[in-house]
């Protein structure tokens, strides 16, 4: 992902390499707001890249699951978006994540005494005036939206784990996560050195688009605009001939003749994040722009690859228990030398 281009940008990622060298300590922090009961391929990408950062760095992973947020914004139970987040936590651990190294938890649950001081203290730092200009809050909105992205930005901070860290607030966190996860992070920076706290460092993964088009989002709660970890083949397949944007031409004769466009072809593009063969890669790009490839053997070969993704995540799901859950959310000491 990092070699093609998936992963962009960043905020003072040299850092956490420099305190690799050095033999300094720091951690990985994500999250996931569950909004249906299956994670869909747009969410897998950075947890697949966050579990190859946990093993080329050997270092702890705090994963949040913000069930608060989707009771929040949605219109949910508390009961519901507990549940959802218990079934997106069964599928994230179904990535691979090391279970001595890693704490899975969800806000509603975990809230202890030293994660809550680290949110008044930010809710005391930013002014409502700032969290409008950045999050777009309005007047209508209720207030516990305006409250919640200091409880997001809390788990940037080691102390919010005394279980893990102890009372440390010098130990930075590295953070993979989607550009638009940027502003809360934004803010999180600005805070933390009046908390005498280490900056959250960021690196930045693109969107896998969505099945309409190379400029759209992949959204849960639209079935049609995603794939979901537990389609079957037979719905993945038809997804991707019904309604994964082509690239090609109108005519198989003009596609001949002029080739397809990669760029914005949705096949392709489920190719360039899940194919790990560079040379096919490259090959495939090659014989659709040429128009040696047609949009309908480019899809089968990106339905192909799909669903040995899904099938894979899926066969790992199947032996995910609840006791699994349980020793990823138990709140203990990780497998950490500081």
């Amino acid at each position: 992902m990092l070699r093609r281009g998936m992963f962009f940008a960043h905020r003072d990622f040299s850092a956490i390499l420099d305190r690799k060298e050095q033999g300094k300590p720091f951690f990985l922090y994500t999250g996931r707001g569950a909004s249906s009961g299956s994670l869909h391929l747009g969410h897998l990408v950075p947890f697949m890249f966050t579990k190859w950062l946990q093993e080329v760095f050997d270092v702890p992973l705090i994963i949040q699951m913000t069930d608060d947020e989707k009771f929040l914004w949605k219109d949910l139970k508390v009961d519901e978006a507990k549940k959802m987040a218990k079934e997106n936590m069964k599928d994230i651990i179904s990535v691979g994540f090391d279970p001595e190294k890693t704490f899975i938890f969800n806000n509603l649950d975990y809230m202890c005494p030293p994660f809550y001081e680290n949110v008044v203290k930010i809710w005391k730092i930013v002014n409502a005036n700032q969290a409008r200009s950045i999050f777009g809050f309005s007047p209508e909105d209720c207030i516990g939206k305006g409250a919640f992205p200091a409880i997001q930005a809390a788990p940037s901070f080691a102390s919010s784990f005394p279980h893990i860290f102890g009372k440390r607030n010098d130990i930075p966190c590295l953070i993979p996560c989607a550009i638009d996860q940027d502003p809360y992070f934004r803010m999180t920076r600005d805070v933390a050195p009046r908390l005498k706290a280490a900056k959250p460092c960021l690196i930045f993964s693109s969107f896998l688009p969505a099945l309409q088009g190379a400029q759209t989002k992949m959204n849960a709660s639209e079935p049609n605009t995603c794939i979901y970890l537990s389609d079957t083949p037979k719905q993945i397949k038809n997804k991707i001939n019904k309604y994964a944007f082509s690239g090609g031409q109108q005519t198989v004769e003009e596609h001949r003749a002029k080739g397809g466009n990669c760029d914005v072809d949705i096949s392709y593009q489920f190719l360039k994040f899940f194919l790990e063969d560079d040379e096919k890669l490259a090959e495939i790009r090659e014989k659709y722009t040429k128009g040696e490839l047609l949009s309908g053997e480019l899809k089968a070969l990106a339905t192909v690859e799909v669903n040995r993704v899904v099938g894979e995540m899926q066969e790992r799901r199947k032996k995910v228990t609840d006791e699994d859950v349980e020793l990823f959310s138990k709140v203990r000491p990780l497998a950490f030398k500081f």
